[in-house]
C-alpha cells in the first residue's frame, strides 16, 4: 500500500504541477483535462482546459491532483502539510527555496533540536509543505 497525497485546486492544477515538477526535479506522468475525457462532449467548453486529473512522480513516491469545477469549489488548503524528508542540506535548500518562491514562509530552514534542516512555507498555491533533512548525507 502505499498513501499519495491528492491535491485539488479551483483552476490553477495545471500551474501548480508544472511548478512542483520543476522544485523537486519531479516529472509529470499523466495529466488529461476534462476536454480531453471520452464524456468531454457532455462538459461545458469553458471546461474544457481544467485538469481532471494528473500524476506527479518524484522518485518513487506520487502525488496527484485535479481541478474542481465551479460549481463545486473548495476552500483554502488547511489542516494539513506534504512532508518532505531530504537526504542533504543543500537538497533540502534548494527544495524549500523553490517552493517558497512567491509564496510565505511559516518557519524558516534551519537547524532544530531533531533534524539538521527543518522548515514549514505556504507556497504560492495555498499548499502547506514542511521540508526536513535528518542528517546530512
Amino acid at each position: 500500500m502505499k498513501i499519495n497525497p491528492y491535491l485539488i485546486f479551483n483552476g490553477d492544477c495545471k500551474a501548480a504541477f508544472t511548478f512542483y515538477a520543476q522544485s523537486l526535479n519531479g516529472k509529470i506522468e499523466a495529466m488529461m483535462t476534462f476536454g480531453e475525457t471520452p464524456a468531454g462532449e457532455h462538459v461545458p467548453k469553458d471546461l474544457h482546459n481544467l485538469i481532471i486529473h494528473t500524476r506527479l512522480a518524484v522518485g518513487d513516491q506520487v502525488i496527484m491532483g485535479s481541478d474542481t469545477t465551479p460549481d463545486r469549489p473548495v476552500d483554502e488548503m488547511s489542516g494539513c502539510s506534504i512532508s518532505l524528508n531530504v537526504d542533504s542540506i543543500t537538497e533540502a535548500e534548494r527544495v524549500f527555496g523553490a517552493l517558497a518562491a512567491g509564496g510565505q514562509v511559516q518557519m524558516p530552514l534551519e537547524a532544530t533540536f531533531w533534524a539538521t534542516r527543518f522548515g514549514m512555507l505556504i507556497d504560492r498555491f495555498g499548499v502547506s509543505w514542511m521540508v526536513n533533512c535528518e542528517k546530512d548525507q
